[in-house]
């Protein structure tokens, strides 16, 4: 899994470019057939905003999280992908 890291207004730091790393982990040990991720992590004015877009097999998911501390909207970010991508391998096995 390729992961592509973007700062809008923010620089991207080894901390947290780490830290994207290990809960991007906790994706793939859903999914294994993640093929690129692009993350944008934004700030607007007091507004901590992460979005992420996930190239899968059969579609691509989005989805983004404000909260007013980058590492929450991370994790934010990270629950409403960890569903998405349940709901996704639930439909594959379906068909």
């Amino acid at each position: 899994m390729q992961i592509n890291l973007t700062g809008h207004h923010i620089d991207i730091t080894d901390a947290l470019r780490e830290y994207v790393d290990t809960k991007f982990a906790k994706l793939e040990r859903h999914f294994d057939h993640i093929n690129n991720v692009h993350v944008i992590l934004n700030v607007e004015k007091t507004i901590q905003k992460a979005e992420a877009t996930l190239h899968v097999n059969g579609g691509e998911i989005f989805a983004d999280a404000e909260h007013e501390d980058m590492y929450a909207a991370i994790d934010g970010l990270i629950n409403k992908l960890d569903r998405q991508v349940i709901k996704h391998k639930e439909k594959l096995k379906k068909h």
